[in-house]
């Protein structure tokens, strides 16, 4: 619900924002949903009671208007920048991707000129305190490791039952912990090469 309160201020910010009736079509629609949803009313209501509890979203009342309506305070907790928001969006609607799918889906929220500036953001997110987004273990036969994030419970699939992110098997949790470490400093390496990069192609231009 959050995420589609996030997608409906980035994509149709004239609609926004919501009415009881229009958040819940947004959580039920039939694209760009993983899973996709089914929610009452009811369920509605009081997930917004617990959104509200933790100072995640709110009601509003508008002078020209006699309907309820309903928007998130992402922005007021995390301040989050727009390519912050899209991928973190698409993480609180789609579940786990990888990097490649997160610029391809996230495209109609904010461009990325190329899939470093994705994990760049990721690794900010990453680097939150708390952190707001982690590497999954990456599964058997894939070459790419996927991100989740972490508000909330966090399930490495929507098809298949799995164990949560935040909780690896008792015997491999010191390998996990290890290996996502790697993959978070690895990661931080490449963005620090691209910065160095673009400041090394500025200072040459100085000189051109």
């Amino acid at each position: 619900m959050l995420g589609a309160l996030l997608e409906k201020e980035i994509t149709t910010p004239e609609y926004y924002p919501l009415s009881l009736n229009a958040l819940l079509n947004a959580c039920n629609q039939k694209s760009n949903r993983d899973p996709v949803m089914s929610l009452s009313e009811d369920a509605v209501r009081e997930a917004l009671r617990v959104l509200h509890d933790n100072s995640l979203a709110r009601s509003v009342s508008a002078a020209d208007s006699r309907v309820t309506k309903y928007e998130h305070r992402l922005q007021e907790t995390f301040n989050f920048d727009r390519k912050e928001a899209a991928v973190f969006c698409e993480l609180l609607i789609r579940g786990p991707q990888t990097s490649g799918e997160l610029r391809s889906r996230a495209e109609r929220m904010h461009h990325f000129d190329d899939l470093g500036e994705v994990q760049s953001t990721l690794q900010r997110l990453m680097n939150r305190d708390p952190a707001l987004v982690k590497v999954l273990v990456r599964q058997p036969g894939t070459k790419e490791s996927r991100y989740a994030h972490l508000l909330g419970d966090v399930q490495t699939s929507s098809s298949a039952p799995e164990r949560d992110a935040r909780v690896p098997a008792p015997k491999a949790a010191g390998q996990t912990d290890r290996i996502s470490q790697l993959e978070s400093e690895l990661e931080e390496m490449r963005a620090d090469i691209r910065d160095l990069k673009q400041q090394l192609a500025a200072f040459r231009k100085q000189f051109e």
